[in-house]
């Protein structure tokens, strides 16, 4: 008999199983690898904090200035609390922060269901790339479309306001209206990358659910509040969690480049990030910046670890670990 009339084993699931294996395992290799080089091994650099960070004349790399680098505790943490803007900054990353996360949800909430009730495509489709387009914008671009309307001498609000009769607004010496700009700022940018995950979740609803609905005489908002909404939670609470860990954190293009780090704004646009920067330049202490950047990220771990305990006591199902 030839060896080609002999039949062949088929393969075992073993090696079938090992096979899938190895191909799910390369498609993740390319992220895993990301990830390390770019979020892990750079965590060795939290030594730093703990150091008085000095350049190695003999042989200037990292290592060697790491290694040459004296230790001084706890002491680069404590220049974010010695200042007498202390309060301010921390009321205004804290108080800015909780803020947009209410406004944001609520906003970009309705904002998909309104989206999701348009019954023609392309009206629908226009609106979500609209909402969606500012996201994409540096906010070097958007700082200038703000002093478009504000700059003193050629700002379209300026311009009707002398048309008008109304002595015109120092906008950028005037730390007054600035939450108001900022939280306006940051929605107009922001809201669209939320809007756009929220409609995902409504499309993904079972389209029966609401033909039931309407057959048994439930209107539009009585659909929206016992259907769509119930569909929503999950998500609503997840992306709450992740941004409760951003609390302490603040975006630093928003508050540096759009009130064109002018010092009478202060009061109103110091924030964590932006004071760290200023200190760094001014006294060139990488472990003072380091120990800032830490602190902002154990906070952030801790308060994530805190709303998803208290999520998990309330619902189980909607926790997110």
């Amino acid at each position: 008999m030839s060896d080609s009339m002999v039949p062949r084993k088929p393969p075992s699931k073993g090696f079938a199983k090992k096979k899938k294996n190895i191909i799910l395992l390369s498609m993740l290799a390319p992220g895993a690898i990301w990830l390390i080089l770019l979020r892990y091994l750079p965590m060795f650099g939290i030594v730093i904090a703990f150091q008085k960070f000095t350049i190695y004349t003999k042989n200037p790399t990292l290592l060697n200035n790491i290694i040459h680098s004296d230790w001084v505790g706890f002491k680069n943490f404590g220049f974010l609390f010695t200042t007498s803007d202390s309060w301010k900054m921390i009321r205004n990353t804290v108080g800015y922060n909780a803020l947009w996360i209410v406004l944001g949800t609520v906003i970009a909430v309705s904002f998909a269901i309104m989206l999701s009730l348009l019954t023609k495509k392309f009206v629908a489709k226009a609106y979500q790339t609209l909402m969606f387009f500012p996201y994409f914008l540096s906010w070097v671009v958007a700082s200038y479309f703000l002093m478009a309307f504000l700059d003193p001498t050629y700002g379209l609000i300026n311009h009707l306001q002398k048309q008008w009769g109304i002595e015109a607004t120092q906008w950028y010496f005037v730390s007054k209206p600035w939450p108001i700009l900022l939280t306006v700022a940051y929605l107009w940018k922001n809201i669209g990358y939320s809007t756009v995950l929220y409609l995902a979740a409504i499309t993904g609803i079972d389209t029966s659910q609401y033909e039931a609905a309407s057959i048994d005489g439930a209107n539009k908002k009585q659909q929206i509040r016992y259907i769509t909404i119930p569909h929503l939670k999950t998500m609503i609470i997840i992306l709450f969690i992740m941004s409760v860990g951003r609390i302490v954190n603040s975006d630093f293009g928003l508050f540096y480049q759009v009130p064109q780090n002018n010092g009478p704004l202060f009061p109103a646009t110091q924030v964590l990030d932006t004071y760290v920067y200023r200190a760094f330049m001014a006294t060139n202490n990488p472990g003072m910046s380091t120990a800032a950047s830490l602190l902002q990220n154990v906070v952030g771990f801790f308060c994530v670890i805190t709303a998803n305990s208290i999520v998990r006591r309330i619902d189980e199902e909607s926790s997110l670990f």
